[in-house]
């Protein structure tokens, strides 16, 4: 049965566009599941019907499993069985009319415009590796693009002048974003200084952001050099690289920002994703009335 799986997710590359990261968790959870229908002695598709399914989520919740790990393993095994129907490998579809277990929204990390502006601050632009860094945070924040996006971007893909950028999205959708002034400035400074000195005989490299050994700097360093000024700056805060993202997002919102303007900067498919931000900026509104409309903290006659 495993030998049907190669061809599903060769047909979810080409015909549906999804992301890397998205194939391979389709891939990994399906993989699971056909070993999971296997050790029951089931040798054909046809076999396997809504109780094995059943059965299998059920498992996967008791290892503690959340319901958004949940949800996208039933997603992943509807898809699979919608496509072996589609090629009439199976002549029923088992996982029809299965239940999608509830999602339990969590609110983004996200930090202040002062924390931000602490975190911003504590790379030391004087020296080389400290210039990258600057740039990278400031450009991070100021585009709100994820990590495997910024690490992604050759010099070609960067115009300070004009202040926006070429960025590739996970599912290989290209947009245009905009910089503000201080991204672009530190941004033009690293490239004609601190990135040649990085760059040393690796000539050939087009990456714009370099580690060094003048290779493309990684997602995992990326994190790494995150992770240290954000323990330099004592914020007590669990950030990552979505942190800075999610402060784009709300912070452009609370100043009065087009709501479909961030989902398209973002780089999000539905708006749905984008409103997340817009409830957090809700919250931030009825604590701004709280604090400062005159009757708000006036107690109410019984």
């Amino acid at each position: 049965m495993k030998h049907h799986l190669a061809p599903y997710i060769r047909y979810m590359d080409e015909e549906k566009g999804l992301s890397k990261n998205t194939l391979e968790s389709y891939e990994s959870d399906l993989a699971q599941f056909l070993v999971f229908i296997e050790e029951r002695g089931i040798t054909s598709l046809e076999q396997i019907n809504r109780s094995h399914i059943i059965l299998f989520l059920g498992i996967v919740k008791q290892e503690g499993r959340t319901a958004a790990t949940v949800t996208r393993k039933t997603v992943s095994i509807r898809s699979f069985f919608q496509y072996l129907q589609r090629e009439s490998l199976v002549g029923q579809d088992p996982s029809l009319q299965m239940e999608t277990p509830k999602i339990v929204k969590t609110v983004p990390q996200v930090l202040s415009v002062e924390e931000v502006e602490l975190l911003l601050s504590a790379p030391d632009s004087s020296g080389t590796q400290g210039m990258r860094d600057k740039a990278m945070l400031e450009l991070l924040y100021a585009t709100g693009m994820k990590v495997s996006e910024i690490v992604s971007l050759d010099t070609q893909h960067i115009h300070t002048e004009l202040r926006y950028l070429h960025c590739m999205g996970t599912s290989g959708k290209e947009r245009i974003l905009p910089m503000n002034k201080v991204s672009a400035n530190y941004l033009n400074i690293y490239m004609k200084e601190s990135r040649e000195k990085l760059l040393k005989k690796n000539m050939g490299e087009t990456a714009l952001f370099l580690n060094t050994l003048g290779s493309r700097l990684t997602r995992q360093g990326f994190w790494k050099i995150l992770k240290k000024y954000a323990k330099e700056t004592g914020i007590q805060k669990d950030i990552t690289p979505y942190t800075l993202r999610h402060s784009f997002a709300t912070h452009l919102l609370d100043n009065g920002a087009d709501l479909r303007s961030v989902q398209e900067m973002l780089g999000h498919s539905d708006i749905s994703t984008t409103q997340v931000y817009s409830s957090l900026t809700k919250k931030n509104l009825k604590e701004q009335y709280d604090d400062h409309h005159p009757r708000s903290s006036l107690i109410v006659p019984l």
